[in-house]
């Protein structure tokens, strides 16, 4: 079976940190918003939720094994997970669509969250959350990682810069020459729709 990861597990390092996944396969779910949002159990952290719509989003399938869905289960308590239909998965890259084919009979599972509230100053979006993603955004291509700040919603939310200390638990696999890249990325959102309190 396959998880459609669209946050941090696209980050094979903070992936890694909760079950044994196959490589990812990166793609495209079309009929899923991505937006950023609170969820209990986030420890005061706003992560991105996804929700069915009329939207699409990047992200990567990783394959699981029963064990490995249990505990990722646990990772995302506060979300409900949810089948998505093979119709609704493109790959990222056309041209690659041969190499990174994925098995169309297996069951594919997304943690979604319908009823959300926005981030808010006092449980705002973290800065080493946003890194953890972006970071594996980019061991992908740069297109990818632009694709994933373009297709997210809420970027104009509060947004704390928790660099020094990090916040998020699952921060991983952010290497120092990711952060100018990413940074860039960020820049490029209109200033009257982004905050960012350096902290």
């Amino acid at each position: 079976m396959y998880i459609f990861g669209y946050g941090s597990l696209i980050n094979q390092y903070s992936r890694q940190m909760t079950g044994n996944t196959q490589a990812a396969i990166p793609v495209t779910v079309h009929g899923l918003e991505r937006h950023w949002g609170k969820v209990n159990g986030s420890y005061q952290i706003a992560p991105l939720v996804a929700r069915m719509g009329k939207g699409h989003c990047n992200g990567v399938l990783v394959e699981v094994d029963e064990a490995a869905l249990a505990q990722f289960d646990l990772r995302e308590k506060g979300y409900t997970r949810v089948a998505l239909e093979p119709g609704q998965i493109e790959t990222f890259d056309r041209a690659q669509s041969a190499l990174n084919c994925f098995n169309r009979e297996l069951p594919l599972w997304v943690y979604t969250k319908d009823e959300t509230e926005p981030p808010c100053q006092h449980w705002p979006i973290m800065q080493t959350y946003v890194d953890t993603v972006l970071a594996g955004c980019l061991s992908i291509s740069p297109i990818f990682a632009k694709t994933f700040v373009e297709t997210t919603n809420g970027w104009h939310y509060p947004r704390e810069n928790d660099r020094h200390q990090p916040k998020y638990g699952k921060h991983a696999g952010v290497e120092r020459e990711h952060l100018a890249h990413i940074d860039q990325l960020l820049a490029q959102i209109p200033r009257t729709t982004a905050r960012f309190d350096k902290g």
